[in-house]
């Protein structure tokens, strides 16, 4: 449908609403996004700005901002029943002309902070059959043991590869311990808000979508850099936290370890109206076969974008066979936490799940320097990586 013929449909749709007559207006904008072309990108659910939880606390700074960008994710709530009380369908169009900027990934913005000196922090790109990608690729500046790892960081809705880097500080720590980055670039070519397509069936399976091209990435650099493929790891953060699961759920032969930080697990919906459900803490556990990567998740109780029972249904797919969690609580950046664990007999940790109380939907322990984190709370980028690779010390 061309854009001036969208607009026309938005008008009578608005024109519907004060004329009594809602149930009309949802139908004609349900049809105008049915019409869409094919390469006008879906909007991902996690962009929506409707509370799904208790509100947040004030962000202190940009880095704690909630998810709100303009798109055609408002009007995808129209025929969604919402967790409490239904949101009027005017606000819904209104919210749908807004023209709010959007973020698009940008060449050469990384400061020199995300970039220790001599390392290699360069943009490449991959091509498979299923589709293209750019990433970015951070090598450490000396591997005299070589690698000892590979991470696929899976940047969140609005963001891009620099800004991921600048909020989770990951080059640093991977500078530290050895570790080859890599960060997928989504672009708005791909989804109208950047976000991984996490609630589309074509974009959960393996050997298909989305999946496959990362887990092509993952192959062809571990290739390159001849990582072993127990030290093959994958972490996101909200719609990356969600892909994160479906990459270990369609390949836990390529991925040894996934970190879902705000996300949801593998499955947990089949389009629209199942996201926001799923978001909204409605989902249902998602039993899957018997093979499972070990997982390790972080979560705040003030999330009001991914309600936190999502990391609760991960954890059901994770635990194989049942295992009861081991629970201890603490302290750490301010804020206090529930960890929950299992452990496999040699003392390995096969599950973390880190319940952050009052934190929203934000990297715990990030800094302000990127979008969506929280410098308050247990650092999240460095207990992650020491589940991926010490995973016999049980954490902190």
């Amino acid at each position: 449908m061309p854009a001036d013929d969208f607009a026309t449909a938005i008008s009578r749709a608005r024109d519907l609403v004060r004329a009594g007559k809602p149930q009309e207006a949802t139908r004609l904008i349900q049809a105008a996004l049915a019409n869409q072309p094919p390469l006008d990108p879906t909007p991902d659910p996690l962009t929506d700005p409707r509370p799904v939880a208790a509100p947040a606390p004030k962000p202190t700074s940009r880095a704690a901002r909630r998810i709100d960008p303009a798109g055609l994710d408002d009007a995808e709530t129209a025929d969604v029943p919402p967790p409490r009380k239904r949101r009027p369908l005017g606000d819904v169009i209104t919210g749908l002309t807004k023209n709010r900027p959007r973020r698009t990934p940008a060449r050469g913005t990384a400061t020199s902070a995300t970039i220790p000196q001599g390392a290699r922090f360069d943009w490449r790109s991959i091509d498979t059959p299923q589709g293209s990608r750019d990433y970015r690729l951070f090598v450490p500046s000396a591997l005299p043991d070589g690698p000892q790892g590979l991470v696929l960081m899976l940047h969140g809705c609005t963001q891009d590869p620099d800004d991921f880097v600048a909020g989770t500080q990951m080059n640093a720590h991977a500078e530290r311990l050895g570790l080859v980055v890599a960060y997928p670039a989504q672009t708005r070519s791909h989804n109208a808000q950047s976000c991984w397509n996490w609630f589309r069936p074509a974009d959960q399976g393996r050997d298909r979508g989305e999946p496959a091209i990362l887990a092509a990435l993952a192959r062809t650099l571990a290739a390159e850099f001849r990582i072993p493929s127990h030290r093959v790891f994958a972490a996101g953060l909200s719609a990356g936290g969600a892909m994160a699961a479906i990459l270990g759920h369609a390949y836990p032969d390529l991925f040894s370890a996934i970190a879902i930080h705000s996300g949801l697990a593998a499955g947990s919906a089949h389009d629209v109206v199942s996201a926001f459900a799923a978001m909204r803490g409605d989902g249902r556990d998602m039993h899957h076969p018997a093979q499972a990567p070990r997982t390790i998740t972080f979560h705040g109780t003030a999330d009001s974008t991914v309600h936190p029972a999502n990391s609760a249904h991960i954890m059901t797919a994770a635990r194989l066979g049942g295992q009861k969690p081991e629970t201890a609580k603490g302290t750490a950046g301010g804020r206090s936490y529930t960890r929950s664990r299992t452990l496999a007999p040699d003392g390995t940790a096969l599950t973390e799940d880190w319940l952050i109380d009052g934190a929203g939907h934000a990297w715990s322990g990030g800094s302000p320097a990127g979008s969506y984190t929280d410098a308050r709370g247990p650092d999240a980028t460095a207990l992650m990586l020491d589940f991926f690779l010490h995973a016999g010390r049980g954490g902190t």
